[in-house]
């Protein structure tokens, strides 16, 4: 008889069923309970609010580029440990377990890659590995990804996430700052085209190099954007902000962010851009030409 009894499902201790992990989320926005199934295929923005969680690198580039196109630039390079530097546990240690949590090996992916056909070199931050943070091989990978863009003839695309430079490195992680935007200045001089992609957050040392410098710069809804946090602002002139202070929209009306862009339409505002203003992979000034003064 025991076949015809319902089965029930497991109690915990307090008499309620058990829910899986991570089937429901809550919305950072407004609060709301959202299923994680339906957050995913809506790209990770909230249907109710419109809030846009953060996305993994792989993530992004899975959005962004055409499926099976993506080809990895200096996937080989890896971090070192210049100041043996020891913040409660070593810091290789610390690179290991970030690379074993987002199997990236580190806070951007860069590479060359396809956009509806369209072909182009981009950087992708990854806030999760370190908070985005800029080391030596972070300044290494998009420099390398501007001087690529540069060689190919192709436009650059750098989506960008950070909390700023990565004091485990010291002065190394701060001279990345100067290499960026270095690299993207040879691309700029020699007729290419630097899109730049602000997501939240994009702050401190990344946000004071190559993330400022874009031909055209875009920004998702809300995006923290700024220098030095709203905190650490206001106990230094000893004076409140304005509400919305370093949100995409207050950068926005202040001249430096081109447009913002809902998550939903960024591929095809950047294909727009790309064909608006290079045409189908190839500089405006022809290759050879000298670079403009």
């Amino acid at each position: 008889m025991a076949w015809f009894k319902k089965q029930r499902a497991p109690l915990d201790a307090a008499g309620k069923k058990e829910i899986p992990a991570g089937i429901w989320v809550k919305c950072e926005g407004c609060s709301a309970a959202l299923f994680s199934r339906q957050l995913d295929e809506n790209m990770k923005v909230c249907p109710k609010c419109h809030y846009h969680f953060k996305m993994s690198a792989l993530e992004r580039i899975a959005l962004l580029v055409d499926e099976g196109t993506f080809k990895e630039i200096g996937a080989s390079i890896a971090p070192g440990d210049p100041l043996s530097f020891s913040s409660g546990e070593p810091y290789p240690k610390r690179i290991q377990e970030n690379q074993r949590r987002t199997g990236l090996t580190e806070a951007v992916m860069a590479g060359k890659a396809r956009l509806d056909g369209r072909p182009a070199v981009m950087s992708v931050m990854d806030f999760g590995f370190i908070g985005g943070s800029m080391g030596s091989v972070v300044g290494e990978k998009i420099a390398r990804a501007a001087t690529t863009a540069l060689e190919d003839g192709v436009p650059y695309i750098a989506v960008n996430s950070s909390g700023g430079a990565r004091m485990q490195e010291g002065m190394l992680s701060l001279m990345q700052m100067a290499k960026t935007s270095a690299a993207v200045e040879r691309l700029k001089k020699g007729g290419g085209l630097y899109i730049s992609v602000l997501t939240n957050p994009t702050m401190a040392g990344v946000m004071a190099s190559f993330a400022s410098l874009g031909d055209v710069i875009l920004a998702e809804p809300d995006a923290l954007v700024g220098f030095a946090g709203p905190r650490v602002i206001e106990q230094t002139i000893r004076q409140k902000l304005p509400k919305g202070f370093q949100t995409a929209e207050f950068v926005k009306q202040h001249g430096f962010v081109d447009r913002i862009v809902p998550r939903q339409q960024l591929k095809k505002v950047i294909v727009l851009l790309m064909d608006m203003l290079v045409g189908r992979g190839k500089f405006v000034l022809p290759r050879g030409s000298p670079p403009p003064a």
